[in-house]
């Protein structure tokens, strides 16, 4: 007599394929791209993927979508210059295929700078990103010490922003207050700054500042770190510009300095 499974006329389910090849894109947002909230341009980027017919692995097989993972989400409007995404193929492929599939059918002001194929059983991305490098270009301006500047004008010098930027590394310490709603939250900037440097003395002055993401903690904001400068120098620092150069990942060597967490 036969078993009740070998004569079952019931389908058997179908499984999804298996994930074969994990690629990290490294991709810079321009000055022109919409300044997209943060649903909306996971959206943008699952149609991007979508679009370019890569095999990729997708979420509930019930309502397919595909699975692109983002290393750390970006101020809405904020250019950058390298920023981490990942996603999980069901098929091995080369990066001139992957390049030549994603390059026609990106984001409005995105561009693809790098692909990198990684380690299918690695940690996930979003763990491993523990920094950001900012660059920010501040605005001529009064400064504390009345230095000339240009057209007549004065603001922080190169050495002003410098000494200001040791103290704030120096300190233990420090306590500021962050807009929530319609109130505030105090917090300690202090352990969500990695590092402060002068990059360009200017005018205008420009500096790299590097904040660190933190599960409990929160994410270091750059600029909230030039608030801070501007409470040193005891007068306020005008922005011109910030540009996400890149993320820092865990494994970066030497990175974060004897501080790292």
């Amino acid at each position: 007599m036969e078993s009740p499974s070998a004569t079952s006329t019931e389908p058997r389910p179908v499984l999804p394929p298996e994930p074969r090849q994990r690629w990290r894109l490294t991709v810079r947002r321009g000055p022109d791209a919409p300044p997209l909230p943060q649903r909306e341009l996971a959206a943008a980027w699952d149609a991007t993927i979508v679009t370019s017919g890569l095999p990729v692995v997708v979420g509930d097989p019930a309502k397919p979508k595909p699975k692109v993972v983002f290393g750390a989400p970006l101020t809405v409007g904020m250019v950058s210059e390298g920023e981490l995404l990942e996603i999980v193929l069901t098929e091995r492929l080369p990066a001139w295929q992957v390049r030549e599939a994603l390059v026609p059918c990106l984001p409005d002001g995105w561009a693809l700078v790098g692909l990198a194929d990684v380690w299918l059983g690695g940690p996930a991305l979003v763990g491993r990103v523990v920094a950001a490098d900012y660059r920010v270009t501040l605005e001529a301006q009064e400064s504390a010490t009345g230095t000339p500047g240009p057209a007549g004008r004065t603001g922080p010098t190169a050495a002003d922003v410098a000494t200001a930027a040791r103290t704030l590394l120096a300190a233990r310490s420090l306590p500021r207050e962050r807009a929530k709603g319609d109130g505030t939250v105090r917090y300690d900037l202090r352990p969500l700054l990695a590092d402060i440097a002068v990059t360009d003395p200017g005018p205008p002055v420009t500096v790299r500042i590097r904040t660190r993401f933190h599960a409990e903690l929160g994410t270091g904001r750059p600029e909230e770190v030039v608030l801070a400068l501007g409470d040193t120098l005891g007068t306020p620092l005008r922005i011109g510009s910030i540009v996400r150069e890149r993320l820092v990942l865990v494994d970066d060597p030497g990175l974060l300095g004897p501080d790292a967490p």
